[in-house]
This record gives C-alpha cells, sequence and structure tokens, in this order.
C-alpha cells in the first residue's frame, strides 16, 4: 500500500514532449473508440480572488489506470505573490484494487500535456509547409508549446505577444538560445502576433474575444487554448463561423471550451463543430482538406490527457527508482 510520491523535478526529468504528445494523442483516441471514462469537470470558484479549483477524473482501460487531477487557475498569483498561477496534483490508483498508487505534482503535466494537444490537432489540421507560429500569451504554455509545435512544424519564425511587453522579451531571451535556427519577435499587438501567420496559439485567460476575424487569412489554423472554463473565450466568433472546428471532447469544450460563450449566445450551434481530434486521429474524419480552410482547434482539456501522461511518468519512475515511497495506511478492522 505504498504511494510514489513525485515531485515537480522528477516529472521533469522523466517526462519528455514527445512522449507527451504520444501519450495524449492516444488518449485521444482511445476516447473515440469508447474505452475511457471522462466525466465532466467540476468547479469550486473564489470570485473574491479571481480564482478557481477543478477536479478532473479519468480512467482509460488500456492503460489500466485511474485518477483524478486537482489543480486551480489564479492568473492574479505570480504578480501579487510570486507563485504559479496554475498549479495542483494528480493522483493515480489501481482501477481493480482501487489502491492510490501515486501522487503526482501536476504543474508540468499539466503545460505539456495542453501544448501536446496543440501538437496533436496542428499535425493533422495545419497546412504541412506551416512556418510561422503567432503566440497569443508569453507564459509558461508558450514555452511548452514551442517546444510541443516544434516537434510537428518546421517552425522558422515565431512572434509573441503578452499584456506586459516584458514578459514577451524576456520569453524571447529565454528561447532564442534552445532555438537558434527560428526567427523570435515580440509583437505589440495581438493583432501583430496573429496577422500573417500559418499557426495561431492562443493562451490566455481572456474572457472576451482578443483575436479578430478579420485578422485570420485563408489557409489559418488556431489552437484556441485558453478557454478552460465557463464564460472564457479568446476568438471572435465570426472566426468560428466560417472554420472547421474541432474540439477535444464535445460535451467538455461545450461546457467550458472556446465555444461555450457562443453556444449558450446561439451564436453558433453543436452542428457547427466538425468533429472531434480522435475522429480525425483515427481516420474515421479527414484533417485539412484545402489549402485554404480556417481551421480551429477549441480545446478546454480533458483529465484523459494528464492520467495518461501521469501514468507514463510513473511507469518510467517505478522503473527508475525515482520518488519518495511514503505508507499512509493504518490497522484495518478484520485484517489486524
Amino acid at each position: 500500500m505504498e504511494i510514489l510520491m513525485l515531485g515537480d523535478g522528477e516529472v521533469r526529468a522523466l517526462l519528455t514532449m514527445e512522449e507527451t504528445i504520444k501519450a495524449v494523442e492516444e488518449a485521444f483516441k482511445e476516447k473515440n473508440l469508447g474505452r475511457v471514462q471522462s466525466p465532466l469537470k467540476s468547479y469550486l470558484f473564489y470570485e473574491k480572488y479571481n480564482g478557481d479549483h477543478r477536479f478532473m477524473p479519468a480512467y482509460i482501460e488500456k492503460l489500466n489506470i485511474a485518477g483524478v487531477k486537482i489543480v486551480n487557475t489564479h492568473p492574479e498569483n505570480r504578480r501579487k505573490y510570486g507563485l504559479p498561477t496554475v498549479a495542483g496534483i494528480i493522483v493515480l490508483a489501481n482501477p481493480e484494487t482501487g489502491a492510490i498508487l501515486a501522487i503526482l505534482e501536476a504543474t508540468w503535466i499539466t503545460l505539456a500535456k495542453t501544448a501536446a494537444a496543440s501538437a496533436v490537432a496542428t499535425k493533422y489540421l495545419a497546412r504541412k509547409e506551416a512556418d510561422c507560429l503567432g503566440l497569443v500569451g508569453a507564459g509558461l504554455q508558450a514555452v511548452a508549446h514551442l517546444e510541443a509545435l516544434n516537434q510537428v512544424m518546421k517552425l522558422g519564425e515565431a512572434k509573441v505577444w503578452s499584456r506586459t511587453r516584458r514578459t514577451a522579451e524576456k520569453f524571447v531571451e529565454r528561447m532564442a538560445g534552445q532555438y537558434p535556427d527560428v526567427k523570435l519577435t515580440v509583437a505589440e499587438t495581438v493583432r501583430e502576433a496573429a496577422e500573417g501567420c500559418d499557426v495561431i496559439a492562443t493562451l490566455t485567460p481572456s474572457r472576451k474575444p482578443i483575436v479578430m476575424g478579420e485578422w485570420v487569412k485563408p489557409g489559418i489554423h488556431i489552437n484556441a487554448m485558453g478557454a478552460d472554463a465557463p464564460g472564457k473565450q479568446e476568438l471572435d466568433p465570426s472566426i468560428l463561423r466560417k472554420a472547421k472546428i474541432v474540439v477535444d471532447d464535445l460535451e467538455h469544450s461545450s461546457h467550458s471550451g472556446e465555444i461555450n460563450v457562443p453556444l449558450s449566445q446561439g451564436l453558433i450551434s453543436k452542428e457547427n463543430v466538425y468533429g472531434e481530434i480522435g475522429e480525425i486521429a483515427l481516420g474515421r474524419k479527414p484533417g485539412r482538406t484545402s489549402s485554404r480552410e480556417i481551421t480551429v482547434f477549441a480545446s478546454t482539456g480533458v483529465a484523459i490527457q494528464d492520467i495518461a501522461v501521469a501514468e507514463a511518468v510513473y511507469r518510467k519512475a517505478v522503473k527508475q527508482g525515482f520518488g519518495l515511497k511514503i505508507d499512509l495506511t493504518g490497522p484495518t478492522l478484520g485484517l489486524i
């Protein structure tokens, strides 16, 4: 009954982006094969503090693993307290016995699995020759996205925007050494980050559109990743009305993804959603079918991604001897 504890440093040491992308794509496939359980997220909202906790359970039959992620989002944390804006834990369990197997720090898994989902969508929905990336947001998600999208695009240029110019400048300074073949530039406005790019990733907690329809050219692919709770949106609904919309999970995305606000306002309907990314990865539906299509991956993030990635980390940790084992059990009646 020992539980393996894995901290952030151990998770980062064990997990590669290549493995993360593979695990996330397989999780999407398993979802569309009907072999997972992934109930809707439940939330605790702290309006007083502009934050929340969300609770995300999942069971993946193929991996024989279950778990739950408990994660917060507090956008003001870094500015006010010097704390991460997103942090949490993942608890893994054995479906056969119900025993808790591991508790993992979830910050990097959350960042990596989100970027990996963008990479999977970009692989199937972006034009093959796409080489210019626009990053709307310059935080840790932008760091993870640059790594993930660099694996599925032949990146030649990346433009990054942040509400605070210095944040974007620090991002460019930090990433320049890691990506010497990519032209990294600071965009003065969201429009400058979006216009002229082949792929855009929106990575903000915005509750109103910040990417406008008139900036979006034919052939572009957009990964709309910031909307992860009801009321959040980053895209002008006019973009969705003319795009091929692909989601990670229709039920989840309708509740808390990029499409949740325009759906509630009647600006689009579920019939406007082309399909789920797992259907495309399985070959059940084609991805991009025209060089002039506008495609949008409207992702809210689902627990099967986190649990699949955490399982991969756990498996490697056990094999390589990482982590701290603890025993929280006490005497059990009938077994003493």
